[in-house]
């Protein structure tokens, strides 16, 4: 999706890769899996380090997860990069069986819905002060920003809607 916007991406898998990013992704996938592996490679402290330098970061279903200072239900030992003040609880809309998709109200993003597929989605459970909610469905908090981290519940890049992604490089202009 970055890419599709003309941004250079790099894949993040050693210390090294973290040199020089304006911005970073946190994707979807399992969030106890990416802990494990930025573990194992070493990138979990540098990442932690960037985050609270300011650093923007875009963290998507798993990526919401490794962002939230608080973890309601994470595995045993499984930890997170924080920075984002929010609760997160993984897996709150069902398992795979019960993803879904749904057309979402985010005045940040203008005022066409944006489309929004849940696939094992987490949901933000509470937030802190100076964290600002951009979306929900139903009373379930499903997008927040907090200064330079931006956290959403679904993927986007599978409903196509770049939108949350352009958001996100405004976000890497202003910091930049």
């Amino acid at each position: 999706m970055l890419a599709s916007l003309g941004c250079e991406v790099r894949l993040i898998r050693k210390v090294g890769d973290l040199d020089g990013i304006a911005g970073l992704v946190l994707p979807g996938g399992e969030s106890s899996v990416i802990d494990k592996l930025t573990r194992i490679f070493g990138i979990q402290e540098p990442i932690r380090e960037l985050i609270r330098g300011g650093l923007p970061v875009f963290g998507t279903c798993a990526g919401l997860i490794l962002l939230a200072e608080r973890l309601a239900d994470g595995i045993a030992g499984q930890q997170t990069f924080g920075g984002l003040d929010v609760t997160v609880r993984r897996n709150a809309f069902g398992s795979q069986l019960d993803s879904f998709e749904t057309d979402l109200e985010v005045p940040a993003l203008g005022p066409e819905p944006a489309h929004a597929v849940f696939i094992r989605a987490p949901i933000i459970e509470s937030v802190g002060a100076s964290v600002e909610v951009l979306a929900s469905v139903g009373d379930e908090i499903v997008a927040a920003r907090q200064g330079n981290l931006l956290g959403i519940s679904f993927h986007p890049e599978v409903a196509g809607d770049a939108r949350w992604h352009e958001y996100f490089l405004k976000i890497v202009a202003a910091r930049n």
